[in-house]
């Protein structure tokens, strides 16, 4: 399913005859957590990017760390489009069996899905007529709805008769992609 979404949204930025980027996130892939993307022109100073996050460990020191993120996002060019500084929005949504802050020490996890809205700067600079390299921060609010559970005993260690639900503000999103011109 997911390798049909990426195809599908690759096909369709083609078919559109506008200037096109497939992109890798440099950052991400050096803890081997691979983030792609693929970025369109959708005006004279703005595009379309829509990229995969995915964490692929089923365990490190025993824990559990798998997580998807896909986050579709607007961008305007305060200059023009793949050129110089811009500013985003996006809503995006999140799948994850992961431990984290004080549930690492208590040897648990939790498993749910999310969704999240929040806005992203960055700054992109071509290297030449094929290649670019993509700068960005970005972050917002996360509302998600887990199950929480023991490592040890697989058994939920929350009293929620149904899911936990927790928000918060934080950066969801970063790196360097860099950005290979298909068209």
């Amino acid at each position: 399913m997911k390798k049909l979404l990426v195809l599908s949204i690759l096909i369709f930025s083609i078919h559109l005859q506008s200037q096109t980027y497939a992109k890798v996130n440099a950052l991400t892939a050096l803890v081997a957590v691979p983030n792609i993307g693929i970025e369109t022109s959708i005006g004279k100073k703005s595009t379309f990017q829509f990229d995969i996050l995915v964490s692929p460990w089923k365990s490190i020191d025993g824990l559990p760390y798998e997580f998807l993120t896909i986050t579709p996002e607007y961008r305007f060019f305060f200059k023009e489009k793949f050129n110089g500084f811009y500013a985003g929005a996006n809503i995006g949504g999140s799948i994850y069996k992961v431990s984290k802050g004080t549930h690492i020490k208590d040897h648990e996890y939790e498993n749910g899905f999310g969704y999240m809205i929040g806005a992203t700067l960055g700054y992109q600079k071509k290297i030449n007529a094929k290649f670019m390299l993509d700068f960005y921060l970005g972050g917002g609010s996360h509302q998600g709805f887990y199950k929480g559970y023991s490592v040890d005993t697989n058994v939920r260690y929350d009293k929620a008769i149904d899911y936990n639900k927790s928000g918060e503000w934080l950066p969801y999103r970063g790196g360097v992609m860099i950005s290979y011109k298909l068209n």
